[in-house]
């Protein structure tokens, strides 16, 4: 029996602004319900990888591969519909400063959709009461604290159902105990939709408490790759240096708790979702049954 393809495969992955080489021959294999979390210092190539996983910028060679099939072999139309099973949650929230939270939630369904203003109002409204910040549907973004602005984010990137969220360093600038908070929520978002994480950070309790792997990226190489028990207790040269420069203490990391393995979320997925020549058909389901709600 053939091996299965990984949901999302980067092949000797290269990225050249001028002269400067970001990403340098990176190769990484995602499965369906991991939470791969990438760590590394500035200039390491970390959300130069994010962003070019969600097509906001195009690889100087290489390749991303997604269910086996190749990016670059993809016609306009399917290359499109493939980067829509992505959902990035951004580094600074990225909310639209002159609208209002529900509005700015709203804007993938109105761009992407062609669903009713009823079964939007639904759709967002659920999103947001989800992650508790229903309350702010009609304030604006400059009148949320940091880690309300975060939900918001989060908010606006789950609302279409995408299979695959990409988070851009999702605690900086927050407080300790916000950073916790959206840890609980990366891994909430995993438990109750089913999606596959990939989170960039420099926040070392965030890469050991939500991860199921960690990779460890040095000027655009990948040098560390394993679980995050393994990789940080490894006293590897590259790695060591690195988790107690950021101020954690590996000596003081407990077991971690316990949770649901890839593969549990994975046969949670397939339950939930059909398969592709299916989902047409769950599309229809879903925009009937939020408009259905709304009435």
């Amino acid at each position: 029996m053939p091996e299965e393809s990984p949901l999302i495969e980067v092949r000797d992955l290269v990225k050249r602004f001028g002269e400067k080489t970001v990403l340098d021959g990176v190769n990484l294999k995602i499965s369906r319900g991991e939470t791969l979390v990438i760590i590394g210092g500035s200039g390491s190539g970390k959300s130069t990888l994010a962003r070019i996983l969600v097509g906001l910028e195009q690889p100087t060679s290489g390749d991303i591969y997604l269910n086996g099939a190749a990016f670059h072999e993809m016609d306009h139309e399917t290359k499109r519909d493939a980067y829509r099973r992505f959902a990035m949650v951004f580094q600074k929230h990225a909310l639209l400063d002159s609208l209002p939270v529900f509005d700015n939630v709203a804007f993938p369904l109105r761009e992407r959709t062609h669903l009713s203003s009823d079964a939007i109002h639904t759709a967002v409204m659920r999103a947001l009461s989800e992650l508790g910040v229903e309350e702010a549907a009609s304030k604006l973004p400059g009148e949320l604290s940091g880690g309300m602005a975060k939900r918001v984010a989060i908010a606006r990137a789950t609302v279409g159902e995408p299979e695959i969220l990409v988070y851009d360093e999702p605690t900086s600038g927050l407080d300790p105990i916000s950073s916790r908070t959206v840890d609980a929520l990366i891994e909430r978002m995993r438990e109750t939709h089913f999606v596959t994480s990939v989170v960039i950070t420099h926040d070392m309790l965030t890469a050991y408490d939500v991860a199921d792997r960690v990779v460890l990226l040095s000027r655009g190489r990948i040098v560390a790759d394993g679980a995050p028990e393994v990789v940080f207790h490894s006293h590897a040269s590259e790695v060591e240096p690195f988790a107690l420069s950021s101020g954690l203490d590996i000596a003081a990391l407990g077991p971690r708790r316990s949770r649901k393995t890839p593969s549990e979320i994975q046969v949670q997925w397939e339950r939930a979702h059909p398969p592709t020549h299916e989902r047409e058909h769950h599309w229809h389901l879903f925009h009937r049954e939020a408009h259905e709600a709304a009435r």
